[in-house]
């Protein structure tokens, strides 16, 4: 069976003025597909083995290339919107006729030049099409292992369950809502921690260290979110926990080790309303 969207070798049944038939076998010869006669390999003749792939020419035609394509069925690959139409986005894959990205399969909007993260599907018209819903074509077999730091680009927001996450633009990973700190968005690359590697091998991830690690880079924010606002915090570790998160982007209880090690440290003192870098540890 000829398969659109793959790679395989198949038999050249025929020769014709405009290119070659090829087919599964010289017994399945009924189904075959066009290989042009510009990509035909010099010195090829029927019978001959060619590894091709099959997509749809600008006609809806079966076709067969001998040219790499950048994707393939069962795959994830970041491909550059070649342009915007009206019934969605055309990616550069690599092959004469650019591959249609519809509206409707989507995250968040993309213009010309964007580089999206996308798989294949065939749609109900028997077409090859893209889409950025890739969570069923990544892999679960990732070498890595809890605590390595990883980066991978983010495909999907959800509220229920947090940022899905492409490690590596090849596996499957999700932060799950309770890790989501900072400036996660939809379509940016993220550098992350491998909190568990789950029995079915996807990621958990996390976006924060080790508290040991984490309690020092949070140290450094603080003090350098005072010197941005004239030495002093207009809120104390009293404050609501929501007022923390928007200000600093830490939990309450990671702002308070924090504001912790920096007042051992006699870097900043507390008054009643506001939290004031010490001179001693001005530059």
């Amino acid at each position: 069976m000829i398969r659109l969207g793959e790679k395989q070798e198949l038999i050249i049944v025929k020769e014709v003025e405009f290119g070659v038939y090829l087919a599964v076998s010289a017994e399945e010869a009924e189904e075959r597909v066009l290989l042009p006669k510009r990509q035909v390999p010099e010195g090829a003749k029927p019978g001959d083995a060619v590894p091709v792939f099959i997509y749809r020419d600008s006609r809806d035609r079966m076709i067969a290339t001998v040219r790499e394509p950048k994707l393939q069925m069962g795959q994830v690959a970041e491909l550059t919107v070649a342009q915007v139409g009206k019934i969605g986005a055309f990616l550069d894959w690599g092959l004469e006729k650019d591959l249609l990205l519809p509206f409707k399969q989507q995250r968040g909007s993309v213009s010309q030049g964007d580089k999206v993260l996308v798989s294949l599907y065939i749609d109900k018209s028997d077409r090859l099409c893209a889409t950025m819903n890739v969570y069923d074509s990544l892999r679960t077999d990732s070498p890595y292992k809890r605590d390595d730091r990883v980066t991978g680009r983010v495909y999907e927001m959800s509220d229920n369950f947090g940022a899905f996450v492409a490690v590596d633009n090849l596996y499957s990973g999700l932060i799950p809502r309770k890790e989501l700190y900072g400036d996660v968005e939809l379509g940016r690359d993220v550098s992350v921690r491998v909190l568990q590697v789950r029995q079915d091998g996807k990621l958990t991830l996390g976006i924060r260290d080790k508290a040991y690690l984490q309690i020092d880079r949070d140290a450094e924010e603080i003090l350098a979110l005072m010197d941005s606002q004239g030495g002093f915090l207009p809120f104390t570790d009293k404050a609501s926990p929501e007022r923390i998160k928007q200000e600093t982007g830490m939990s309450k209880n990671e702002f308070k080790r924090a504001v912790g090690r920096l007042l051992k440290e006699r870097k900043i003192e507390i008054k009643e309303y506001s939290i004031q870098k010490l001179q001693s540890c001005e530059k």
